[in-house]
């Protein structure tokens, strides 16, 4: 069975990769020109920059809150909106380039969906 301090050790791994990847992620869109980011479906430039400002917001919510130990509820929150994010990107690559292309951004999304969940849950129980 999965305990309380094992699970903590599973989504701390899994904020810090997804903090990784959309640090990483968001920071491209942001710094690349807008020429080099087309992809099979154009999306207003303006609106690639904004995903962009979003997925770095996100990777400091999944980290920051808990390394500070300040309003850890930011976590499950910056989770959740990158789980929105990537709900569009799964759309958006399913629509574009076929459902295999989609496999990843739905894994993120997942992924990222059992940090709001778990994250969610510890916020109950811490406030029992």
């Amino acid at each position: 069975t999965l305990t309380l301090r094992n699970a903590n050790r599973v989504l701390w791994t899994l904020q810090v990769l997804l903090a990784a990847l959309f640090l990483f992620a968001g920071m491209m869109k942001l710094i690349l020109p807008l020429t080099s980011l087309e992809g099979p479906i154009a999306l207003p430039g303006l609106f690639v920059r904004f995903i962009g400002v979003v997925e770095v917001l996100g990777a400091l919510g999944l980290v920051l809150p808990g390394f500070f130990r300040v309003h850890p509820q930011l976590t499950a929150l910056a989770a959740c909106g990158l789980v929105g994010v990537m709900t569009g990107a799964t759309v958006l690559s399913a629509m574009g380039m076929g459902l295999l292309t989609a496999i990843f951004p739905f894994a993120v999304g997942l992924a990222a969906l059992y940090i709001v969940y778990g994250r969610g849950v510890a916020l109950r129980v811490t406030t029992i």
